[in-house]
């Protein structure tokens, strides 16, 4: 019986992650099965800028907090390439905000380093022939994120203030508003958020990446 060797093609891979030992990781892995090549590793946004111009990969392979330029400006870099490669990204972290402006800026796949062997390789596979590929799990909170925090950049500024502990009166004279208007937008943001109040506001902001914690 022949083997069927239709599906068998030769991606070219560019990793970018700037921990040596993962890049080595990725690269020995990923090497050892047929079919895909490592044509590269980068350590920066910038170093993996030139190496896809020079080598002209299929596929990225990238982590999104790095030194410099991140792996969600590196997405938005690309697009001004002529042929840019399929992203996909592979990450410790996982807030759902991360999420969201990864898949907004170009990224075809998101995946988690703790993600078995088999499904980085599936991963590879299905965004290099043009599907997405985003786990159930981290799509349902992609869905819910786009439903639900549909948040303006008004609301985003007032959510800060509120994970700093500001009064609707605090809010209203930092920002020239009435108390009236700057309670109206908390509520909005509560409603927005689903939560029961101006706590578990500020603790779902924290936990999946809408502010950051104050210094």
């Amino acid at each position: 019986m022949q083997h069927d060797r239709s599906n068998e093609v030769d991606i070219r891979i560019l990793l970018v992650d700037d921990h040596p030992v993962v890049r080595a990781g990725l690269a020995s892995m990923l090497s050892s099965i047929r079919g895909i090549t490592v044509c590269g590793t980068a350590a920066t946004g910038e170093e993996a800028l030139d190496i896809i111009d020079l080598e002209k990969p299929d596929v990225l392979l990238l982590d999104l907090r790095m030194p410099g330029m991140t792996g969600i400006e590196l997405l938005k870099a690309m697009r001004s390439r002529p042929f840019p490669p399929k992203a996909l990204v592979l990450t410790s972290y996982s807030s759902d905000e991360e999420i969201y402006r990864a898949v907004e800026a170009g990224a075809q796949g998101y995946l988690l380093k703790s993600a078995p062997q088999a499904e980085i390789v599936t991963a590879i596979q299905s965004v290099y022939r043009g599907k997405t590929h985003i786990s159930p799990r981290i799509a349902a909170r992609l869905a819910e994120r786009m439903v639900r925090w549909a948040l303006t950049a008004r609301e985003l500024e007032i959510l800060e203030m509120v994970v700093r502990g500001l009064t609707n009166g605090q809010i209203g004279n930092a920002l020239r508003i009435s108390e009236n208007t700057a309670r109206n937008h908390v509520n909005s943001i509560i409603r927005k958020l689903g939560v029961s109040g101006r706590t578990e506001a500020a603790t779902a902001a924290i936990q999946q990446g809408l502010v950051r914690l104050p210094d």
